[in-house]
């Protein structure tokens, strides 16, 4: 079995903290989720996690205005330059503070990092020869309090800074003759956002408590206004004193107060989120709303909007919200919301497309396992849902919680049909299907009893007792002959569900049972226990076949307030979920832990060890902590020593003389890391964890294709035309692709020989199989080549089935487009026979008709010298009217468009 799994992406989060940022074309959106990137693509509809890690969680993001070069900031300041096209991490580099904000320039060539109470300005790297990436240009200093924003002129020669000192301030990338930075008063609360005009003629500011100044420049005492960078000049060429005038002053929604807002140079709208949840858009300079609405519960930490202004971005840390709104239409772009708590279980579906997660906030969730998105999401439940099923077909899934009841979703319509009960409440733990989806069982952990229900009439069928504690696991045996559940009274029993007359096998084990799971094939069964180990016993036999000692392969990861290392501290180390591979050979699993342990099952060796996070945001991570975090109050990493990360975002108190570090008994909460559910997906192409970061993807399917061919530069039209003539056929047709000029496409694709599209389809590139199939489409009603076509169609898709099936969802607009040209040929080639037919039949009639007439003439005048034989060839001269007519009326139906042979 391959084990070369790699991260393929992130689900079940959106959506942590920070600042949401839009590509440069605006179709996609970055979220910050943890110490990832989650690129969203609002056209395509699809959500990528790019391939690497912050050390902390992150702060602030910053994308180049060309979209190449991203800056990720996180919590400590620790910086990574990433090439955002080629997913590569290109520098590391650590900032000297906490860093509130981060901003590129129009031009591209510096940003500019808010650190503290002093702004610094960088040169973006590939801009000039340096030895190293990062640059320091200039630091400016003068605020009284920390930045809260950052913004740019539009001709990147001047930038601004809010803080919560009430001020913003303006500064120049490069001395200016007659400008010194320039301090902004007025507003009575912190200062949330400033920005240039577009035509930098005004600056807008708000504040906190919803204060909108209009800020002009001009000359002073005099009442016209000027372009901001334009410094006028007197008679004798000195530059004449200018000043910066409030000219209006609004005030926004008095009932909440301002905690993020954005300004588009493209529109001209200021948009503003507030702490209830409601945001605003508004039209400068006037200050006229133009739309509001609540889209949230909780505060809006983040706004961000597109090149075109189009399309605004919102994001709540304390719900995981993400939502994106076309403000002109008034509807949803993109609306997505993970687990408010912790992910609990998780469940694929059968074909491997869908993939079920249930949380400790009563929520349900369907994902889609290609593009990670959620589009649907049960909430009947009322409190935590702890398992999770799909039946065989996919159609139906059930969750079971422990408000006590077991619920039956239909994912065609999207309602819950069935609910399932206990004679008396009880709290579900567990939950298992039979093959045929028409068992349904659910164990409970107060009165250790396992409940059977029809799934057809929701009638409760048996009461399974036996168990001496709270029941832990439950899975059917894949020909649904018998049921296996663990407990935790050191038990794992088989019951035959259909069969009760028969005698329950009972599995003895030495510690608590955490886990149980089926083989695929039926014949093993596999237990993990507290004691860290995993025990496999034949079923048939019920005798057990080895063990395998995990309790060192999962360990890892000391906690903040542990007394001693990890490999010292034997509490937690033991698997609580377990699953086999598709095929049998390999069994993973997961625990309290940052680890995710692969098997063979064969041999018991440990193939490969997965961590889930390498987040120091969260406890557990490390192995080793540094004693000098350790103070009298307890870990450093644990105080909250200025507010920021507090859901209340007070300032620190610093009231008594001498506080530097706020109140020590305000504490930060830590998660901690670990794995609660793992699966495999059916088609063994890829496995889920349900972590505390969220439902992480493994998979053997690489997201990225990289062709080194992509770096020829003799890729050319005459080239092209070389490798046809040679016989290279595949070579030319992927270098046309490449090219992408259709002409070209078309010109090599039909002067491939039809004998050779078979190994040519076996053989020609996944990555180019799209664009290949999309090329057929689009000349298929123009072409003659009906067969030729159908011969490639026939050859991609039966020898790259698995590859189509695998992205099925992706490739669904094209397979569709496929469907509709080859059903519309069909018709048309139909439709052409069914003329044929008509047309062969009426000469056919007309020919009889001919033939009549002739023999009754024959028979009157004989000696003529007509025979049956050149009715058509030597006729008289009326005859051969006749004959021209019926000629004339098949050269009709010619012209017409319909063919004379079928």
């Amino acid at each position: 079995m391959k084990t070369d799994f790699k991260f393929s992406n992130l689900c079940g989060t959106v959506f942590r903290k920070g600042n949401l940022v839009f590509t440069p074309d605006g179709n996609s959106v970055l979220s910050p989720v943890g110490n990832r990137i989650t690129v969203f693509d609002l056209v395509n509809n699809k959500a990528e996690t790019l391939p690497l890690e912050n050390k902390r969680d992150i702060r602030r993001l910053a994308l180049s205005p060309n979209g190449n070069l991203l800056l990720s900031v996180d919590e400590l300041g620790q910086a990574l330059l990433i090439n955002f096209r080629k997913r590569t991490i290109l520098s590391y580099f650590k900032l000297k503070g906490k860093v509130r904000d981060i901003q590129f320039s129009p031009d591209g060539k510096y940003f500019a990092v808010g650190i503290g109470r002093s702004v610094e300005v960088w040169r973006s790297p590939g801009y000039t020869r340096e030895f190293a990436p990062f640059e320091l240009h200039h630091r400016h200093g003068g605020h009284y309090d920390d930045i809260t924003h950052i913004s740019w002129s539009p001709d990147s020669r001047f930038f601004l800074t809010s803080s919560k000192d009430m001020a913003t301030k303006i500064y120049s990338v490069d001395p200016i003759e007659g400008f010194r930075p320039t301090t902004l008063t007025g507003h009575r609360y912190a200062v949330v956002g400033a920005w240039f005009s577009k035509d930098m003629s005004a600056i807008y500011t708000v504040s906190s408590d919803g204060a909108v100044c209009v800020r002009r420049f001009r000359p002073h005492g005099v009442e016209e206004n000027l372009v901001f960078g334009e410094f006028p000049r007197d008679e004798e060429g000195n530059i004449v004193r200018t000043i910066w005038f409030t000219e209006e002053r609004h005030y926004a929604m008095q009932s909440a107060q301002v905690h993020s807002a954005a300004f588009s140079w493209a529109t001209g709208l200021m948009v503003l989120g507030f702490t209830n949840g409601v945001f605003g858009i508004w039209e400068m300079p006037g200050f006229n709303m133009v739309h509001s609405l609540s889209i949230s519960r909780a505060k809006i930490n983040t706004i961000a909007i597109n090149t075109t202004g189009e399309w605004l971005a919102f994001g709540s840390s304390k719900l995981g919200q993400l939502l994106v709104w076309e403000w002109q239409s008034e509807t949803y772009v993109l609306k997505q919301q993970g687990h408010f708590y912790d992910m609990a279980c998780v469940a694929y579906s059968g074909d491997g497309q869908y993939v079920a997660t249930g949380g400790d906030d009563a929520k349900l969730k369907i994902w889609n396992a290609l593009t990670g998105y959620c589009f649907i999401t049960f909430t009947e439940h009322t409190s935590a849902v702890t398992a999770v099923h799909f039946t065989k077909g996919s159609q139906v899934v059930l969750s079971a919680s422990l408000d006590g009841t077991v619920r039956a979703y239909d994912l065609v319509r999207y309602r819950n049909f069935r609910i399932f009960t206990s004679p008396t409440p009880v709290q579900f733990t567990s939950l298992a299907v039979d093959a045929s989806g028409e068992i349904v069982c659910a164990g409970c952990q107060d009165t250790f009893e396992i409940y059977m229900w029809s799934m057809q009439t929701g009638k409760l069928l048996d009461v399974l007792s036996g168990h001496e504690g709270p029941i832990s696991s439950l899975c059917f045996r894949p020909d649904g002959l018998s049921l296996a559940s663990s407990a935790w009274d050191s038990t794992v029993r088989l019951w035959n569900v259909f069969d009760r007359s028969k005698v329950v096998e009972r599995l003895e084990h030495n510690s608590e049972v955490l886990d149980v799971t089926f083989r695929p094939d039926g014949k093993e069964l596999s237990a993990s226990t507290l004691d860290g180990q995993i025990h496999f016993w034949d079923v048939l036999k019920a005798a057990p076949t080895g063990s395998i000692e995990g309790r060192r392969d999962i360990s890892g990861g000391r906690k903040a307030g542990d007394r001693m290392t990890a490999a010292n501290n034997s509490s937690g180390k033991c698997f609580n979920s377990l699953c086999y591979s598709a095929d049998g050979t390999a069994i993973l699993g997961g625990g309290n832990s940052k680890f995710v342990c692969l098997y063979d099952r064969r041999s018991g060796i440990l193939l490969r060890k997965f961590q889930v996070s390498k987040n120091q945001s969260l406890d557990g991570v490390q192995e080793k902590l540094n004693s000098k975090n350790m103070t009298e109050a307890g870990p450093a990493d644990l105080i909250d020593s200025d507010g920021i990360d507090s859901d209340t975002e007070k300032q620190a108190d610093r009231s008594l003389p001498g506080v530097k570090s706020g109140d020590k008994s305000n504490r930060l909460l830590k998660p901690e890391v670990r794995t609660r559910a793992i699966k495999f997906s059916p088609t063994g192409r890829q496995w889920a964890a349900a972590s505390t970061e969220g439902l992480l993807i493994y998979s053997l399917d690489e997201t990225l294709v990289f062709d080194p061919y992509e770096l020829d530069e003799d890729v050319t039209p005459d080239t092209i035309r070389g490798l046809a003539r040679k016989g290279e056929y595949l070579h030319a047709l992927v270098n046309a692709f490449r090219l992408n000029e259709k002409p070209v496409i078309r010109e090599v694709y039909e002067t491939i020989p039809p004998m050779d599209v078979s190994l040519l389809a076996k053989d020609f590139p996944e990555a180019y199989l799209e664009r290949l199939l999309k090329f057929i489409t689009s000349i298929m009603e123009s072409s003659q080549l009906l067969e030729f076509h159908l011969q490639w169609i026939s050859g991609l898709l039966s020898n790259h089935g698995t590859f189509v099936k695998t992205r099925s969802v992706a490739l669904q607009p094209v397979l569709r487009m496929l469907q509709r040209s080859i059903s519309r040929m069909h018709q048309d080639i139909g439709t052409v026979c069914d003329k044929n037919h008509y047309s062969l039949d009426y000469l056919l009639v007309q020919g009889k008709r001919v033939v009549v007439k002739n023999k009754d003439e024959e028979e009157e005048s004989v000696g003529d010298g007509l025979t049956m034989n050149n009715i058509f060839s030597g006729l008289s001269d009326d005859e051969e009217k006749d004959s021209d007519t019926v000629s004339e009326d098949a050269m009709d139906l010619d012209n017409a468009g319909v063919p004379m042979s079928a």
